[in-house]
């Protein structure tokens, strides 16, 4: 049996997601996903949409998953490797040469991202449409009140 971990955030889960995780699933037999808790990823300046346990069980969802684990801490994928007699440990290119240190306990590969997605260009697109949706309303809210006083 050859297993494959990787890590990762996977807060509003998209198709770069998926594909990463279907390629590394081919990879072996099992696909062993480690998903950063919520404090983790505040002590990475990241903060969430979707908290820990929600991440986790959408992750878990997918066919190509075969079990989530909990990422606490950058020093835990040594030990994951070990514990779970990892073969291959798999993640995106943008982490390139970041994981090297590992290759003394298995398999490193950094995988492409898949082109024009990303969680950090959703978030920017949400943030820009909200504040566009603000400001339309707060308009709209002047215009009214800017007749209620005509009418005093």
């Amino acid at each position: 049996m050859k297993t494959i971990l990787t890590y990762g955030t996977f807060d509003l889960l998209h198709i770069g997601h998926v594909n990463m995780l279907e390629r590394l699933k081919e990879l072996g037999n099992k696909l062993i996903v480690g998903v950063s808790t919520d404090e983790f990823n505040l002590l990475k300046g990241k903060q969430c949409i979707y908290g820990y346990a929600e991440r986790a069980k959408i992750v878990g969802a997918l066919r190509c998953v075969d079990l989530v684990i909990p990422e606490n801490d950058w020093a835990q994928k040594a030990v994951d490797i070990k514990e779970h007699d990892v073969d291959v440990f798999g993640i995106g290119a943008d982490w390139e040469g970041k994981f090297d240190e590992l290759q003394a306990l298995c398999e490193v590969i950094y995988l492409p991202r898949t082109p024009s997605i990303s969680t950090t260009d959703l978030k920017k697109v949400l943030s820009q449409i909200d504040s566009a949706a603000i400001q339309k309303i707060k308009q709209g809210l002047d215009g009214v009140l800017d007749i209620v006083k005509a009418l005093e």
